[in-house]
């Protein structure tokens, strides 16, 4: 235990007798300086190979939070920088490739080289364009879309009045025309039409048609029988021309009527019959400037009322032959005028009682 105490003592003296003795100078050789006898105070005008500063004030202070200085001058970044906190550029930004998560800018963007949206990594570029975010509004979109192929905007597209949209270099709309391009279209409806020109089938409201091979007009049919035809479910009247000859009628067998005051004046029957007025009415006149056939293919220049056979006046015949009638059905008080008079002959024959053919008797006596 004493041996103990007395180690113990020896120890102490030995660091007393250390710690009063004063520290030797350092030894500097030329050029050659240890960090180990820096600690501590200012070393000013400081130059090294690498390191010449030449600063009044502190500039830089390096902590283990990192390296801080308020002004940074520097030629090249050689390596990946990440920003954790805002960065204000006050000068020109030139960059050679921007990957940007997110752009806010309200600023005057001048460029030498087009916009470029890129698909790489898997990525595609349907959906990228450009975006304009509205408090409390929809999204306002121009953006690439697929399927087909297209760009699409939300927003109406508005142009200059004096400017065109143009495909393959040619006009197709401006503020009042089509382009002289368009050749088909599906429009449902239009305004005033000027100076129309179609080609090619036409239809109006599936009820009038134009067949560009029959080159015919039908309304309410689209399969006419005449160059015009107007048709009802039953009814079919047309106009047409046939070689030299010019056809206006009813093409089924119906009556047509030629009107005014919404009256028939003049009807040809289905048949054939021809009526000039109407049943019950008076009214009808015919007057005829010229001269009247009937049964006859000519009507001689001296005459102007030429009839191939018997005329009836008054419900009484009047016609012409050479003998007494043999055969027929006469009434009492008909004539027959004798086509072949001679010299005391007679005029003609009259009918005394009516029946098949009924008596006749002479009548004229002929000097």
């Amino acid at each position: 235990m004493d041996n103990l105490r007395q180690g113990l003592e020896q120890i102490v003296s030995a660091i007393e007798e250390v710690t009063s003795k004063p520290a030797p100078k350092p030894k500097f050789i030329q050029n050659e300086l240890s960090g180990d006898i820096i600690h501590g105070g200012t070393i000013t005008n400081f130059n090294s190979t690498g390191i010449a500063d030449q600063s009044t004030k502190r500039v830089l202070l390096v902590s283990d939070q990192g390296v801080f200085t308020d002004n940074l001058v520097v030629q090249n970044v050689k390596s990946d920088v990440t920003f954790e906190k805002e960065v204000t550029v006050q000068g020109l930004l030139t960059v050679g490739k921007l990957h940007v998560n997110e752009l806010s800018a309200d600023v005057r963007n001048e460029r030498s080289s087009s916009l470029e949206f890129l698909g790489e990594n898997g990525d595609t570029v349907y959906g990228k364009g450009l975006i304009w975010r509205v408090d409390n509004e929809p999204t306002k979109q121009l953006i690439f879309k697929p399927n087909p192929n297209r760009l699409h905007s939300t927003e109406t597209i508005d142009i200059d009045r004096n400017a065109a949209y143009s495909i393959g270099n040619s006009i197709v709309l401006t503020g009042n025309e089509l382009g002289p391009t368009i050749r088909s279209s599906s429009l449902t409806k239009v305004g005033t039409l000027n100076n129309l020109n179609t080609s090619g089938n036409l239809t109006i409201d599936e009820f009038v048609y134009y067949n560009t091979d029959s080159q015919r007009i039908g309304i309410g049919t689209d399969a006419p029988n005449g160059n015009l035809s107007l048709a009802s479910y039953e009814s079919e009247f047309i106009v047409d021309v046939e070689g030299q000859t010019t056809k206006i009628g009813n093409f089924t067998s119906d009556d047509l009527a030629i009107i005014t005051d919404d009256t028939n004046r003049i009807t040809v029957k289905a048949n054939g019959a021809v009526e000039i007025g109407t049943k019950g009415s008076s009214n009808a006149k015919l007057s005829v400037f010229g001269k009247l056939g009937v049964g006859v293919n000519n009507v001689s220049e001296d005459v102007d009322l030429s009839i191939s056979r018997a005329i009836e006046i008054n419900g009484q015949k009047v016609f012409y032959t050479d003998s007494i009638p043999t055969s027929g059905n006469f009434r009492k008080g008909d004539i027959a005028y004798n086509t072949n008079p001679q010299p005391t002959g007679y005029v003609g024959w009259v009918c005394i009682r009516e029946g098949t053919p009924g008596e006749w008797r002479t009548f004229g006596k002929i000097s």
